[in-house]
């Protein structure tokens, strides 16, 4: 069997300057908390002190860490968010993607990349961002959830996730799209496919219960389990507790980690706890600060660098 390309062990980190509620953000975002703002003060101080107890341990759990500053000029309250402007792939190809808000689209910086190129090799940046122009959107692995081993990309479609750009995506990137549609309680659509689930090596966490199809729901559990993925169902009071937003790593011993926040982990029944745990190691920080006011969780925190030595 050859190894796995859906962990890595090298991951990006944006650590916040400026971060706060985005109010351009909220009305796509049912996670963000309206009364957050109504509690703004500190928001910022507590929200660094939850960024630096997760990369503390990560780092402390083997996992390399490349942490960047956002800048206080310009405001980018979301920049903690970094995986929905940019992916890193194991072809050395960077994507570059369009933003729904017009505060995010200021997260994207050239400089990080450069920087990424000191140890990493980048043959190619593709900048799907022109598109924005059109008002047209696919929030990077935000949008998407990749399954890189068997090229697959899981979408629930949005505003933020554009089916005519998943196509393009896939095209480009020789993946295969699987997409859905999804609702919470209220029955909005959901902003982002990595709230709905996350992908292992060999489990999947998803709330199907989401997807109110019933074929779409049928196909991605069928995709799911053919592809040799125990299929771990979260509940939708689960999903809002960010128990979708989870994201497998490994360390530079090659040891598997699952990372998700307190909040999610607590939301866990001990048997969804014990099939998980049959497959990786569960790390929690807590993150309720981050959670509340960006409606992101520890999965939206890290870009995976999956791109090849320099």
């Amino acid at each position: 069997m050859l190894p796995s390309r859906q962990t890595t062990s090298h991951i990006l980190m944006i650590r916040p300057v400026r971060f706060a509620f985005n109010e351009q953000t909220a009305g796509s975002n049912a996670f963000q908390d309206p009364a957050a703002l109504q509690a703004a003060e500190d928001v910022q101080t507590r929200a660094l002190a939850e960024f630096d107890a997760l990369v503390d341990s990560l780092r402390s759990h083997g996992v390399d860490v490349t942490v960047v500053s956002d800048t206080p000029e310009p405001h980018t309250p979301d920049a903690i968010f970094p995986n929905n402007w940019v992916s890193f792939h194991d072809n050395g190809t960077v994507c570059l993607y369009p933003m729904f808000a017009p505060n995010r689209r200021l997260e994207r910086r050239p400089e990080v990349i450069e920087g990424l190129k000191r140890r990493f090799l980048v043959d190619m940046v593709l900048d799907f961002s022109d598109h924005e122009q059109s008002g047209r959107f696919l929030e990077g692995t935000g949008s998407m959830v990749l399954d890189r081993d068997h090229r697959i990309a899981y979408a629930c479609l949005s505003p933020r996730t554009d089916v005519q750009l998943l196509k393009e995506f896939s095209k480009t990137m020789s993946f295969r799209v699987v997409s859905f549609n999804a609702t919470g309680e209220n029955g909005q659509p959901v902003y982002h496919t990595n709230v709905v689930m996350a992908l292992g090596t060999t489990f999947a966490v998803i709330c199907l219960e989401s997807i109110p199809d019933e074929k779409e729901r049928y196909h991605v559990q069928k995709t799911l389990e053919e592809t040799g993925k125990d299929v771990v169902e979260i509940s939708l009071d689960q999903m809002n507790r960010f128990a979708g937003n989870m994201l497998q790593l490994k360390t530079r011993s090659d040891e598997s980690l699952l990372v998700m926040s307190t909040q999610a982990y607590r939301s866990l029944l001990p048997d969804q706890i014990r099939r998980l745990e049959r497959h990786t190691q569960l790390i929690y920080s807590d993150l309720y600060t981050i959670e509340r006011n960006g409606g992101g969780s520890a999965r939206c925190m890290i870009a995976e660098v999956h791109l090849p030595g320099a």
